[in-house]
């Protein structure tokens, strides 16, 4: 088998995959002749090569076999009559501790119910966003269009939050033009409509997006200005203490401060 990148779900470390990391099994299914023809259940495995992880993921599958007869091999190359992933049980990426805990919780059952309850799985993804404009920019109305509208005045009067910019608002808004979302944007979020997985999924990204952009890029800054704030309090703290080295007290033409020959 050749190599191939990855990236593993547990860590999110990039990786290349080799043979020594990477296990799968077809096992025939015969059960005297099926409407589904010849198939075989199946299963995958990709061991992480990242040393502080290390975690097995692992995918189960039902495929049809190539061919009339049961024994031969599946036929990858066809949509599978059935596919989940077993390890870990949904693809939501782990969030650092200053995401405020229910937005991870809504952003995480949205992922891991997006293929058996995409409409359930838009709910929450919608119900998120909104408690992410809520929290991150301290906007509250009655419904999330009127959110949005007003996140949008913000931005145009430059009194929004560090990391919210008009492509922002704008990827929140367009989010209202994906299927019957759109007509229904405007309602309240716990309103159950018809949605598809890849439009649950589009919501799921948005969200992933805005964790980084918003919670992630704020953390970054505020570290790296406490981090400079902390060098020009220490400074200040040794002058005050009277161990600053005065430039007047080195003598002309020596830079390590021993008197000149």
């Amino acid at each position: 088998m050749p190599a191939f990148n990855w990236t593993c779900p547990h860590c999110g470390r990039d990786q290349s995959v080799v043979d020594q990391k990477y296990h799968d099994i077809a096992v025939p299914i015969n059960v005297g002749g099926s409407a589904e023809g010849n198939v075989s259940a199946c299963a995958l495995a990709i061991g992480c090569a990242n040393p502080d992880c290390k975690k097995t993921s692992v995918w189960f599958s039902v495929r049809r076999n190539r061919g009339f007869n049961s024994n031969y091999a599946v036929n990858n190359d066809a949509d599978p009559l059935y596919h989940r992933r077993a390890i870990p049980t949904s693809s939501a990426k782990n969030q650092p501790s200053f995401v405020p805990e229910p937005l991870v919780e809504d952003y995480t059952e949205a992922c891991l119910i997006r293929d058996d309850s995409p409409k359930a799985s838009a709910t929450l993804a919608r119900r998120c966003i909104q408690g992410m404009i809520r929290d991150f920019c301290g906007i509250k109305k009655a419904t999330l269009a009127k959110e949005i509208e007003a996140l949008r005045a913000l931005v145009d009067e430059g009194q929004a939050p560090a990391g919210v910019t008009h492509e922002t608002v704008d990827a929140i808004d367009h989010v209202r033009s994906i299927g019957n979302i759109g007509a229904h944007m405007e309602k309240e979020i716990d309103l159950i409509i018809p949605v598809d997985p890849d439009e649950a999924q589009v919501l799921i990204e948005l969200i992933e997006m805005l964790f980084e952009e918003w919670y992630v890029a704020r953390d970054t800054r505020q570290r790296k200005l406490a981090a400079i704030s902390k060098i020009g309090a220490d400074k200040k703290q040794l002058i005050a203490d009277g161990r600053a080295v005065s430039n007047a007290l080195i003598p002309p033409g020596n830079n390590d401060g021993q008197a000149g020959v």
